[in-house]
C-alpha cells in the first residue's frame, strides 16, 4: 500500500499532514513576503551600476552580500539578533516569546503568525476540497504562491514578474494535463486575462492621462486564467473590482478622506481568483444555470 493510498483512506491523517506542513510553509514565505522586495532593489541597484558604470572604489564597499531567500539567517530588525531554531516554530514560538524579540524585547509583528495561520487554513480547504489528489498539490502550490504576491504587493505595491510569470506558465503545462481545466480554456484564460485589465488600462489612460493600474495585474490575472480557465474570469474580475471598491470606500471613511491614493489590486484579484478555482466547478454550474456561460 502506497502513502498515496493511506492518505486518501485516512482523511484526518492526511489533513494533519497538510495542516503540519502548510504551517511551516507559511514560516517560509513570511520569509519570502520580507525577501524579495530586498532581492529586486538589490539586483535593480545593480543593474543600474552596470549600466552606468559606476565601478568606483566607494561603489564596491557599498555592495551588499549575497541576499537571497535562505541566506543570511533570520535576524531581529532592531537589535541583530540571529532567530534560532526554537525561536521559529510556527504560531507557538510568537506565542512562547509573547510576540516579542527574545533579546531586546521589541514586539514582532502580527503579520508573522497570522500569516502562518491563514496559510494553514486555506491549504486545509484545499485538502478537504479536492482530497489526496494531483489536485490538492497543485492547488496547494498555486495558493501559496498567491499569499505571497499578495503580501508583497500590499507592503510594496509590486507584483514580481519573478513570481507571476511562472505561475502563468506553471498553469498553463498543469493543465495541458488536464488538472484544473483543458488546455485550450488555460490558454485562452491567459490571453483574455492579460488583455482585458491591459484595455481597461489603455482606456483609462486615454480617458484621465493617469495609469489606473500596473502590468503586473495584467500578468497576474492572466495567471488566475491559465490555472482556472477563460470561465472563471468574469467571476474573478467582477468580485476583485467589487471587494476592492468596498475596501477603498471604508479605507476613505475611516481615515475620514476625500482625497484618492493608489491601492494594490493584486491582493483582491489573487482573493477571488484562488476562490474561483477552488470552488470551480460550483461556479461554472451556477454561471450556467444563469449566465449561460459554459
Amino acid at each position: 500500500m502506497d502513502i498515496i493510498t493511506v492518505l486518501q483512506q485516512n482523511t484526518s491523517f492526511f489533513l494533519i499532514v497538510v495542516g503540519i506542513i502548510s504551517l511551516l510553509i507559511g514560516s517560509f514565505l513570511n520569509a519570502a513576503i520580507y525577501r524579495i522586495p530586498i532581492m529586486l532593489e538589490n539586483s535593480w541597484r545593480e543593474d543600474c551600476e552596470h549600466f552606468l558604470e559606476k565601478k568606483s572604489v566607494e561603489a564596491a564597499h557599498d555592495k551588499p552580500g549575497k541576499f537571497n531567500l535562505f541566506v543570511p539567517r533570520s535576524r531581529c530588525p532592531e537589535c541583530s539578533h540571529m532567530i534560532t531554531a526554537i525561536e521559529n516554530i510556527p504560531l507557538l514560538s510568537y506565542l512562547f516569546l509573547k510576540g516579542k524579540c527574545r533579546s531586546c524585547g521589541t514586539h514582532i509583528s502580527l503579520q508573522y503568525p497570522l500569516v502562518e495561520l491563514f496559510t494553514m487554513l486555506l491549504s486545509l480547504l484545499i485538502a478537504w476540497k479536492f482530497g489526496a489528489t494531483v489536485q490538492t498539490l497543485f492547488a496547494l502550490f498555486f495558493i501559496w504562491t498567491l499569499i505571497t504576491l499578495s503580501l508583497i504587493d500590499a507592503k510594496t505595491m509590486l507584483l514580481p514578474d519573478n513570481l507571476t510569470l511562472p505561475l502563468l506558465w506553471l498553469g498553463i503545462v498543469v493543465n495541458y494535463f488536464g488538472v484544473f481545466t483543458d488546455l485550450r480554456s488555460s490558454v485562452l484564460g491567459a490571453v483574455f486575462g492579460y488583455l482585458s485589465l491591459w484595455s481597461v488600462y489603455q482606456l483609462f489612460k486615454l480617458v484621465t492621462g493617469k495609469e489606473g493600474m500596473g502590468y503586473g495585474d495584467f500578468k497576474l490575472l492572466a495567471a488566475l486564467g491559465a490555472w482556472g480557465g477563460w470561465q472563471i474570469l468574469p467571476f474573478t474580475i467582477f468580485g476583485s473590482s467589487l471587494i476592492g471598491a468596498i475596501f477603498g470606500i471604508l479605507l476613505m471613511l475611516i481615515k475620514r478622506s476625500k482625497d484618492s491614493h493608489p491601492l494594490p489590486f493584486g491582493p483582491w484579484l489573487a482573493l477571488a481568483g484562488g476562490l474561483a478555482l477552488i470552488w470551480r466547478s460550483d461556479l461554472l454550474t451556477l454561471m450556467k444555470q444563469y449566465l449561460l456561460i459554459g
